[in-house]
């Protein structure tokens, strides 16, 4: 059974960092590419950024320069290192990958405010 579990959100002052991890079970996880999607209140969930099975990795132009996706084969995790959050960055981080079907994470909250 395919699992994608969130952390590492929370309360955070503009120009502040968080790092989210998503731990992922149930599939052969190098071998998919992984994502982190965003969901804002009012808002459309977006891609902010991907990482393929290989390391290769893009970005939402709203987040380059200021987060870093990475993967951790050896632990099944993928990670979003977010640097110099904005209050705009305010939203629900999700953590997908598609194996058969969309799996999604529950979430978890960066809130970005002084």
């Amino acid at each position: 059974q395919v699992q994608l579990v969130e952390s590492g959100g929370g309360l955070v002052q503009p120009g502040g960092s968080l790092r989210l991890s998503c731990a992922a079970s149930g599939f052969t996880f190098s071998a998919y590419s992984m994502k982190w999607y965003r969901e804002a209140p009012g808002k459309e969930r977006e891609l902010v950024a991907s990482v393929s099975s290989v390391g290769i990795t893009n970005y939402a132009d709203f987040v380059k320069g200021r987060f870093t996706i990475s993967r951790d084969n050896a632990k099944n995790t993928v990670y979003l290192q977010m640097n110099s959050l904005k209050p705009e960055d305010t939203a629900v981080y999700y953590c997908y990958s598609y194996y058969h079907r969309d799996y999604w994470g529950k979430g978890t909250l960066v809130t970005v405010s002084s």
